[in-house]
């Protein structure tokens, strides 16, 4: 059973009520090894419930500028707070044997079981072949890929001069090379690294600044001009771009756009990331244990998304309504909650967090002391 532990830092001497309590120390180590900072865990929750209601809306953008206005919205952030924390919780990483250990059972392992799932329910759906391809991610296995390349690059990012900006600089060449190929899904890889690798140099007092009232005040008008942004462009740009698969020359334009969007979209999909994380509550919620539970959610809810449009799930009456929207919304955030509570993760550990201790030497699962 996944035991979650956390833990309030003590009042320092003279600090008023009104004031934020520094965030605990967090760690990317097993669950249970170390305190848990409340913080974080309610920001992957809400995080992966984005996810997957921007999933849910992906059929209903084509008959609503408002639904589709919303799913830019989404798009423009729920991935890179996702990969920012990522980044963040990849810090310590310098691939260490136990490090390099959990690498593989945590990611590596999953992705190569999901990856086959995900292929041996599209030919069941289907009835027909579907080659399985380990360098070729299906659907949501994308990310698992991507956070593999991402954390066995960390030391790199660590040691280099101005890593952002390089981080920037490849990302904005990926976006302009269309002869890439779509081996591991190598452009969203190199698209999104930049949120990673800021994520990486992020220190706890960052998030502490985010959490600040004026902060927070100044995120309501961000939201404000975001969405109106966002339905304003839907007519005149291509959803495609949020997705970071392909290259401008992929989209139907010229090379030089490329460029401009990399840095627009990181540039947009940071403020508002910063405006998400601004809103995350730091104590204890509700919800706040399924945040160690959003790979389950993450990895699962692709199955019903992917289904919903297989089945024509969509074409119901109801769903074309405006309450038929706000109840797709609901239900799926209600599904992806369900996914990542403890019964779940309790049946399905050994798909997603498999042990493996059989597969490794002794010597290989006890962190480095030195």
């Amino acid at each position: 059973m996944l035991h979650v532990r956390y833990q309030t830092a003590p009042p320092a001497a003279g600090r008023t009520k009104a004031a934020d309590p520094p965030p605990a120390t967090v760690s990317d180590a097993a669950a249970g090894a170390k305190p848990r900072d409340p913080f974080f865990d309610n920001a992957k929750y809400l995080a992966i419930v984005l996810v997957a209601v921007g999933h849910a809306w992906t059929p209903l953008r084509n008959d609503s500028q408002a639904a589709a206005a919303l799913y830019i919205f989404v798009y423009t952030f729920h991935m890179p707070a996702f990969v920012l924390i990522a980044g963040y919780f990849s810090r310590s990483f310098q691939g260490r044997p136990d490090q390099l250990k959990r690498l593989i059972t945590g990611i590596a392992v999953p992705y190569v079981i999901f990856e086959v799932a995900y292929v041996l329910f599209h030919r069941w759906a289907h009835g027909s072949a579907y080659p399985i391809s380990l360098l070729d991610p299906y659907y949501v296995t994308w990310f698992l890929i991507a956070l593999f390349v991402w954390r066995l690059t960390a030391p790199i990012w660590q040691v280099v001069r101005w890593p952002v900006p390089i981080a920037l600089g490849i990302a904005a060449l990926a976006s302009v090379s269309p002869h890439l190929g779509d081996d591991l899904n190598i452009q969203r890889v190199l698209q999104f690294l930049p949120f990673f690798v800021l994520g990486l140099h992020l220190r706890p007092e960052h998030f502490r600044i985010l959490r600040r009232p004026e902060v927070r005040a100044l995120a309501v008008p961000a939201f404000l001009c975001a969405l109106l942004v966002a339905y304003w462009a839907v007519p005149r740009l291509s959803a495609r771009w949020f997705f970071r698969t392909n290259s401008a020359q992929e989209l139907g334009h010229e090379w030089w756009l490329g460029i401009i969007m990399t840095l627009a979209l990181f540039g947009c999909g940071l403020l508002l990331t910063v405006a998400f994380l601004s809103w995350v509550p730091s104590r204890l919620t509700w919800f706040t244990t399924l945040g160690a539970g959003t790979l389950y959610g993450y990895l699962l809810h692709g199955f019903l998304a992917k289904g919903s449009r297989w089945w024509d799930w969509y074409e119901a009456s109801w769903v074309g309504t405006p309450w038929g929207h706000v109840g797709v919304t609901v239900l799926a955030a209600a599904l992806v909650t369900l996914l990542c509570t403890g019964p779940v993760r309790r049946a399905l550990r050994f798909v997603v967090e498999p042990s493996m201790s059989w597969a490794f030497r002794p010597d290989a699962t006890a962190p480095d002391r030195r």
